[in-house]
């Protein structure tokens, strides 16, 4: 069980809760005519056994403790990036976010992430875009700017864009970055946060930076 409370709002008859159960919707996008078999083959590989998941038309939820819930979605796309083909993300994350009960039991589970030991050789050099929103702080951007500091200590940050910075090199170091920013923007003034990601992988584009 987790430790965990939940009340109802009036207005809409929604559960809600203070659970700080993280989650992620995100869509994979081979640019390939066999993305649906590169899809599957990804969801059959990866074990998600420590995360509640569900998968629709558009795009696959998953949600528990943090660790398994960016185990997850890093071998999601590293077992469809490793067949070579082109590969596009679009994440979002969130933890605090005041409805969000469902799944709750998954917070009880182990710190063991179950799809490490089979990724961990795995090297894939990524190209990606990431924002934070820190809900309700009136202090966001230092918030924001203190994670763009960690991608720079991370030697990950390639440059500032409109709406978000971006972040390239190998996947393992990426995800690292992604994973500390999004836990060290929790020790701000905001109980919710949001961080979406973009990503590109084998994009012809890249072969100047991994030659």
């Amino acid at each position: 069980m987790s430790d965990t409370q939940s009340f109802t709002t009036p207005e809409t008859g929604i559960s809600c809760g203070t659970s700080r159960i993280a989650g992620c919707r995100f869509s994979l996008h081979p640019m390939t005519d066999q993305f649906v078999s590169l899809i599957k083959g990804a969801i059959e590989e990866v074990d998600t056994s420590k995360t509640w998941r569900f998968t629709d038309d558009v795009s696959t939820c998953v949600r528990g403790r943090e660790e398994h819930v960016f185990d997850v979605v890093k071998a999601m796309v590293l077992h469809t990036s490793k067949t070579g083909a082109h590969v596009a993300l679009n994440a979002t994350f969130s933890i605090g976010c005041p409805g969000d009960t469902e799944g709750d039991s998954y917070m009880a589970e182990d710190d063991v992430r179950l799809n490490e030991p089979a990724i961990k050789h795995l090297k894939q050099y990524v190209s990606s875009q990431f924002a934070l929103y820190p809900m309700g702080d009136s202090d966001y951007m230092a918030t924001i700017m203190a994670q763009v500091d960690t991608a720079q200590k991370h030697g990950t940050l390639k440059k500032g864009v409109h709406y978000a910075s971006g972040l390239h090199g190998d996947i393992h170091d990426v995800f690292n970055t992604l994973e500390e920013a999004f836990q060290q923007a929790q020790q701000s003034k905001s109980s919710h946060i949001v961080m979406t990601v973009n990503m590109s992988i084998n994009s012809p584009s890249h072969k100047e930076e991994t030659n």
